[in-house]
């Protein structure tokens, strides 16, 4: 019996020109990983909202949602809260105390179980999750890992035999979400807790899932076990939307031609490479720096000297010194983890903190617009149409212009607080853009998109740098910033310890890497997307013939 079904399930926002939801078929069996994956606004976000009557999103509605044969909707109150547990993309959207301890403790307050039960199941979240040395801390005070390895917790400590997340590591550095889906592994796996998660980091989730979903515009488009699924994909004579957000391994070596046996993972990748490769010694590939060098010799436009910054007198400093330049056409990403003053230092570049020494120095007459990590706080008006008009004075030809630039043409009556992740990143991107800055500072831009449209982005961003726009990005995205920076630095301790050009930037590093560098950094060490890894194996075997194969 299905633990979770979705029966011929149908949905239209209000003012909609499209459905979300198109007769959706789809079932979570008890115990089951279930991977839901889809091109951004295909309706993964909505489909997830209508297992939780609490998050249920307005609008009209056709079908069913059953929980244990149960209409939802005859689903008493304390099941639906304590049975379905919901992790959503945002981690500040869902917390609703002061403290750690009290926020673990407070759905369990509300289902008023007995105050032994409640400390016996907060202090056994706390030990699961590793969260003793934190559990008295204030929830501000935490960083976005933090922040959502409490809520998991939290929504596990009500006991759930579902564990819903929509796209949890979206706002996390690599290793926090590395933590963050091995919990949720172990979840399933020892716990025998029921997942149906939505993800576009799909290299980390792919292969630990019983079942991978594919969505596109509302609809279920594939259903199956994960090799199936990547192998199925793989061989389509067009590649689709979602080819593009497989794991690196799938796609590597389905352009390779190596589509019997695809591995999922870096370990079957890098093992399939040996078979592939042979004994072929490393191949340093030459790339050249000039059009580096070039922009290293192009004026700073926004310049930060010596920054040092605290949110209060006794508080601990966020920034301790540091400095950045961003130079004329450049596209400039900032990395680090989670908590280490990335967004802090992107709000005094943009005049709206201050630091207690150090200074900022924006060049000439340029005009400098940001990106916030919420880009939602930008809206101001009930249609993504007017949004746009508002940025564009008025004027209906930018306005749509604009639009249809972005994708968002069909979504112009649509509330921007009814759009996905990915689409109310697109739109906030339409605003700044019609302001016609010329120094963009971008928070998470890459949050919520899936591989196209991040691609797409960046072709954008690159467009602007050509036009001698200057863009100064803060991504957790590695695949993103090897792919289209002009130069990386990384930020630790609120310093920028290191930089430079990508290639140079993330070859030959362990853990803060891309994954195509684990998979065939042995034989082509600066190759950093799978692009450059599949051009140089091409380029290998050409040159000397195919090495061993093994099966």
């Amino acid at each position: 019996m299905a633990l979770l079904r979705f029966d011929k399930l149908t949905f239209a926002y209000p003012r909609a020109a499209a459905r979300a939801l198109d007769r959706v078929d789809l079932t979570v069996d008890k115990g089951e990983y279930v991977v839901l994956c889809g091109p951004s606004g295909c309706g993964k976000t909505t489909l997830l909202r209508h297992a939780k009557p609490a998050l249920a999103p307005v609008g009209a509605v056709e079908g069913a949602v059953y929980y244990n044969e149960t209409p939802l909707s005859a689903l008493d109150a304390r099941t639906a809260a304590s049975d379905v547990g919901f992790v959503q993309q945002n981690p500040d959207n869902q917390i609703v105390t002061d403290f750690v301890w009290h926020e673990l403790a407070f759905g369990l307050e509300n289902l008023a179980l007995p105050v032994p039960v409640i400390r016996r199941r907060v202090a056994e979240m706390a030990a699961f999750f590793g969260i003793e040395p934190w559990f008295r801390s204030k929830t501000t005070e935490l960083s976005g890992g933090q922040k959502q390895l409490m809520n998991l917790a939290s929504a596990l400590a009500m006991d759930p035999k579902l564990l819903i997340l929509d796209e949890p590591t979206s706002m996390l550095d690599p290793l926090s979400a590395r933590n963050l889906l091995g919990a949720v592994q172990r979840i399933n796996r020892e716990l025998g807790v029921a997942v149906l998660l939505t993800e576009h980091r799909l290299d980390e989730v792919f292969p630990a899932a019983d079942r991978v979903v594919v969505m596109d515009r509302g609809r279920v488009l594939a259903d199956g076990a994960p090799a199936d699924i990547a192998r199925e994909l793989s061989g389509a004579e067009q590649k689709s939307r979602i080819w593009f957000g497989l794991p690196t391994a799938v796609r590597i070596f389905s352009e390779l031609g190596q589509t019997e046996r695809l591995p999922l993972t870096v370990r079957d990748a890098r093992g399939r490479m040996a078979e592939l490769m042979g004994e072929r010694p490393p191949v340093q590939t030459e790339r050249s720096p000039a059009a580096q060098d070039r922009k290293k010799m192009s004026p700073a436009v926004l310049e930060a000297k010596e920054l040092w910054f605290r949110y209060g007198e006794k508080t601990k400093d966020i920034l301790r010194g540091a400095s950045v330049a961003l130079r004329a056409g450049e596209l400039l990403c900032l990395l680090g983890g989670n908590g280490v003053g990335k967004s802090t230092l992107l709000r005094i570049l943009a005049g709206l903190a201050r630091p207690y020494r150090g200074k900022v120095r924006l060049a000439g007459e340029h005009r400098l617009c940001m990106l916030p990590q919420n880009a939602k706080t930008l809206f101001v008006a009930d249609t993504a149409e007017k949004e746009l008009l508002d940025s564009a004075d008025g004027d209906g030809t930018r306005a749509s212009a604009m639009a249809e630039r972005l994708e968002l043409t069909a979504l112009m009556q649509r509330h921007p607080y009814d759009l996905s992740g990915g689409e109310v990143q697109r739109l906030a991107m339409g605003k700044l853009l019609l302001r016609q800055a010329d120094v963009l500072l971008l928070d998470e831009p890459t949050k919520g998109l899936d591989a196209y449209a991040k691609a797409e982005l960046a072709s954008l961003l690159r467009g602007l740098c050509g036009e001698g726009k200057s863009v100064l990005v803060v991504t957790h995205d590695v695949d993103f910033a090897a792919a289209y920076a002009d130069r990386c630095a990384m930020m630790f301790d609120g310093q920028l310890l290191s930089e430079g050009e990508p290639h140079a930037f993330f070859a030959g590093n362990r853990f803060y890497t891309t994954d195509a560098n684990r998979i065939a950094g042995e034989y082509f060490p600066t190759d950093v997307t799978s692009e450059e890894v599949i051009a140089s194996c091409q380029s290998s075997l050409r040159a000397e013939g195919p090495g061993p194969r093994h099966g």
